[in-house]
């Protein structure tokens, strides 16, 4: 099948019905779509009868609601329960100084409504787990996640197979980014790319890792185009490939993936946390732990020769340079996890571990608690508790 212009579509039928005719301000207004022919004012109509999900008003979400409300999507549904803050300006081109402070989806319409007024908004300012995930989906035609963490992923994946929706898939971490779309009804599902979550800890959130700011733009526009075509109905679309760029070398590539003819089927939603392994069966009855108000007096103890022990920074050298805990000595986690630095840690000394929010450290507390460590002490919100509590003059990230 092929469209006016020769090129190929896609086999998938157009998503959304047609809405209503263009009133003459919406025809001025998105002309530049009207006047290709495989838009045409039939497939804008469309955008205007669509309702879309965002979720998360952040790096990808950014982008990606702005675009869409350009495009004349009708209805846009935006789930994010956190709110605006300094470090979130470098790519979350959505949000100004002015928001710092305010909850995302707010600021987010508020710039939706400044571009364009014809858009709807609805906010779900919740943060979505199992018990919600279902309802809120239903309401919309399609789903756009770019969330960063992987609870969140199997959760949307799932909550879309159930219900029978689409859903653009996009992934940011330093300098790389990745796209698909899954839709369990056509074809394969999140589940089918990563059958199995990785290890918690071992895939670094953008806060604790970083991310290249002007790759939100590149992928989130991306998802937005992938979004409109499963609209309208036209060219083909990223449904069984996932399109991978690299930021360095200016590069993409696909890889294909099928659906596994032996994977179960989705049936339920179920515990998240727990399947990636954010949120232990059990709490281990060994996993000691101090806050930073503790750990401060701990300090000033060890300075007087009243307490001895290691102060472990687990963290990214970058993150270590740019703001650190006094006393603190940096041993990333991968080279803890990975055995390379053991013999660096005293046996038997007490070691308090931390990282920048508890996360990390508290994964290695428990490598090391294995290798036989005793005396194993995380530090709870890590560096940003400390900045918060005890040294607020230095620098948030």
């Amino acid at each position: 099948m092929t469209s006016l212009t020769g090129r190929p579509t896609t086999s998938l039928p157009p998503l959304v019905e047609p809405g209503a005719a263009l009133t003459p301000a919406e025809a001025e207004r998105y002309s530049r779509h009207v006047i290709i022919p495989d838009i045409g004012a039939v497939g804008q109509r469309r955008l205007k009868n669509a309702k879309v999900l965002v979720i998360g008003a952040g790096g990808l979400g950014s982008p990606a609601l702005l675009y869409l409300a350009a495009a004349g999507v009708g209805t846009l549904g935006i789930i994010d329960d956190d709110t605006v803050d300094t470090t979130n300006l470098q790519r979350q081109i959505i949000h100004g100084v002015s928001d710092v402070g305010r909850s995302k989806a707010q600021s987010a319409r508020d710039a939706i409504a400044e571009l364009n007024p014809l858009v709807r908004v609805q906010l779900h300012e919740v943060r979505l787990d199992a018990s919600n995930a279902l309802e809120i989906f239903a309401g919309y035609d399609l789903i756009l996640d770019g969330t960063d963490n992987f609870s969140t992923r199997y959760l949307v994946n799932d909550a879309a197979a159930l219900l029978g929706k689409p859903y653009v898939w996009g992934s940011i971490y330093r300098f790389d980014g990745q796209i698909s779309v899954f839709w369990d009804k056509y074809g394969p599902n999140y589940r089918d790319l990563y059958p199995e979550a990785p290890p918690a800890g071992s895939v670094p959130s953008c806060a604790e890792g970083g991310v290249f700011g002007m790759l939100c733009a590149a992928v989130g526009s991306v998802m937005v185009t992938e979004a409109v075509k499963l609209i309208t109905g036209i060219g083909e679309s990223l449904l069984g490939r996932v399109l991978i760029f690299d930021a360095l070398r200016s590069s993409w590539r696909e890889l294909k993936v099928g659906k596994d003819p032996d994977a179960e089927p989705i049936t339920e939603l179920t515990d998240y946390d727990l399947f990636c392994g954010i949120a232990p069966a059990t709490e281990p009855a060994d996993a000691a732990s101090v806050d930073v108000a503790e750990l401060a007096r701990l300090l000033q103890a060890r300075e007087r020769g009243e307490a001895d022990f290691e102060l472990i920074d687990v963290r990214e050298p970058g993150e270590f340079e740019l703001v650190r805990i006094p006393g603190s000595r940096l041993i990333p986690q991968g080279r803890i996890l990975s055995g390379e630095a053991l013999e660096e840690l005293p046996r038997g000394k007490t070691l308090l571990l931390h990282c920048k929010l508890g996360g990390r450290s508290a994964n290695v507390q428990q490598a090391l608690l294995k290798e036989g460590f005793v005396d194993v002490v995380n530090v709870e919100g890590g560096v940003l508790a400390w900045v918060r509590e005890i040294e607020p003059d230095k620098p948030v990230y």
